[in-house]
């Protein structure tokens, strides 16, 4: 099967889609199929024949996000040779609007994967307001009715498609791991590296440091904890620009900020932890907590969508309300910290539970949903000429067109999308 991904963020980019593509394209190698990218450039990448770079916008804004240039032909001569049976976008916008217009112009299925609540993500943007948050709801949720099929990354965010009026054919699939990774890492050599003692207690966090992860409420916490248990520390693993305002909360020589880790240096710090924090609610699924708890570490997070599926209050770790403050978020980690039996019980629950987002299996369902799709494709590639192509380009371009019209009716009124309330 030949595969075509479109994504706006790829490695060495930091951050949960990077990874979820890249751990995606990795599978179906191992299974034989032949995957191409098509990714913003970035000065950092290393050259692959497999990964179209087109030129982009980098550090958009100041974010470590990149936003791609139009280059039309740059991108419709490498599908050309490809020639892909399957088009996989991973954004509603920028590439992923060149990745309709592929499929659309070559007759080929295309699956969505709504990795992102895009609407908490709009303070990368000038003007950020509610209309341009609601105009973030219904360009995601237009875009998933132009797609052939759309893959959610938790039951929660399928439920919230639904509801928003996505008509397209919706699974509920998550992000894989490599559960054998995270459960033999080492985490004694971690803590030497990094002169943490095996009497310590240490309380972790990876991720990319930004705004909308909420991580001034999870310092404030983990300060307060560090207050109450001298022998505790912060493993901060990550960047971003919300970096330093972090460190400034916690303690000084109370953490250890690592910067981004990768492969068996990520893992060997997942594993050097004894309680796992996070307190996002802009996620579509806890692929960080899937990682900890493959590490036997339990977690200590706030209820939302993408951490109710994989948090299980008291047997995994503890599951707070979304709503709960910073001094209920101490007490939950106090707790992992003083009772241990607890703790282990917990440790043990995590490692079973992170075995349902083993990647091999993850990829499975996906490759069975590609095939299912290409067999019931109706639309041959080999059966369009040139102007079936042209007349194909007319109309997602119109489809496009009204999309968009649609999203920005939003800014003056609420829709049927926009009135939808995360849970």
């Amino acid at each position: 099967m030949k595969i075509a991904m479109f994504t706006n963020t790829y490695l060495p980019h930091v951050g949960g889609v990077a990874r979820s593509v890249k751990t995606l394209e990795d599978e179906c190698r191992k299974l034989g199929h032949d995957v191409r990218v098509i990714a913003p450039e970035s000065d950092a990448a290393d050259e692959s024949p497999d990964v179209l770079r087109v030129p982009a916008i980098q550090n958009f804004n100041g974010s470590d996000f990149s936003v791609r240039l139009p280059f039309p032909n740059k991108i419709r001569d490498f599908i050309d040779e490809f020639q892909p049976d399957i088009i996989h976008s991973h954004h509603p916008f920028l590439l992923g609007d060149a990745a309709l217009r592929e499929a659309w112009k070559s007759g080929v299925p295309i699956v969505f994967t709504h990795h992102t609540l895009y609407e908490r993500y709009t303070h990368y943007v000038p003007l950020d307001s509610d209309a341009l948050k609601r105009v973030a709801i219904q360009l995601a949720t237009e875009y998933c009715n132009l797609c052939t099929h759309v893959i959610a990354p938790s039951d929660s965010i399928a439920k919230l498609l639904l509801e928003r009026g996505v008509k397209a054919p919706v699974t509920s699939i998550p992000t894989g791991i490599d559960t054998q990774t995270f459960s033999s890492a080492d985490g004694a050599g971690f803590r030497a590296r990094y002169g943490i003692s095996s009497e310590q207690t240490v309380i972790g966090h990876v991720g990319r440091l930004a705004e909308e992860k909420n991580l001034g409420f999870l310092a404030e916490a983990v300060g307060e904890v560090l207050e109450r248990h001298p022998d505790a520390v912060f493993l901060l693993v990550g960047d971003g620009p919300a970096k330093e305002a972090v460190e400034a909360r916690i303690p000084a020589g109370r953490i250890i900020a690592t910067g981004s880790l990768h492969g068996q240096d990520l893992a060997d710090a997942y594993a050097a932890m004894d309680i796992f924090a996070f307190a996002s609610q802009s996620e579509t699924q806890g692929m960080v907590l899937a990682e900890a708890m493959a590490a036997g570490v339990p977690v200590v997070a706030l209820d939302g969508p993408g951490v109710r599926e994989i948090l299980f209050n008291d047997r995994n770790g503890v599951l707070l309300d979304g709503d709960a403050d910073s001094a209920s978020f101490a007490d939950a980690l106090s707790r992992l910290i003083s009772e241990h039996e607890f703790r282990g019980s917990c440790s043990e629950q995590a490692a079973i539970v992170s075995e349902e987002y083993d990647r091999a299996a993850t990829t499975a369902r996906i490759i069975d949903l590609y095939e299912s799709l290409i067999a019931g494709n109706h639309r041959e590639p080999e059966d369009s000429g040139p102007w079936d192509r042209l007349l194909n380009g007319v109309q997602i371009e119109w489809e496009i067109a009204a999309a968009r019209i649609s999203a920005v009716a939003a800014v003056v009124s609420i829709t049927p999308a926009t009135e939808v309330a995360i849970d």
